[in-house]
């Protein structure tokens, strides 16, 4: 049981060390370039997601979206995540969130724009998407299959 137990540490410390970093700050990095810097439209997003438009078609307001978005995004992982830096990196730990957080919205954003584009309706109006519906759209077939389920 030690020898599984040691197998599976080397295997953790291999991913999660630098070359998780490396992966997902690159992949921050290329869909900010990519996507020509979605973070210049950070203010307007927030005006009007606080804005009320009364002639908006859909079933949730945008202020809703807005607060769904946010309590999926943040959740209390985070909030425990961001103090324990805080805790073990001092306030340096802070600067360098901000920076991964502003690169991290390019990532958010072609999330975000793949569930729209692969979500579809039903016969009764109903919306149905995210991450399952894009990954099985990006991959079709059997491997699709397994990696939306996954």
């Amino acid at each position: 049981m030690e020898k599984l137990n040691d197998i599976i540490a080397d295997i953790s410390s291999l991913i999660w060390g630098v070359p998780m970093v490396l992966l997902l700050l690159g992949t921050h990095i290329f869909l900010t370039i990519r996507l020509r810097f979605p973070q210049r439209y950070i203010f307007k997003a927030i005006k009007l997601s606080i804005s009320k438009d009364p002639g908006s078609k859909g079933e949730v307001s945008q202020f809703a979206a807005l607060t769904t978005a946010l309590a999926a995004t943040i959740g209390t992982g985070n909030i425990v995540g961001a103090s324990g830096a805080i805790l073990v990196g001092g306030p340096g730990a802070i600067f360098w969130m901000w920076i991964i957080a502003f690169l991290g919205m390019g990532t958010i954003y072609a999330e975000a724009t793949l569930a729209q584009k692969t979500r579809s309706v039903d016969n009764e109006g109903n919306v149905h998407g995210g991450p399952v519906y894009y990954i099985h759209e990006a991959f079709k077939g059997k491997f699709g299959k397994f990696l939306a389920v996954f």
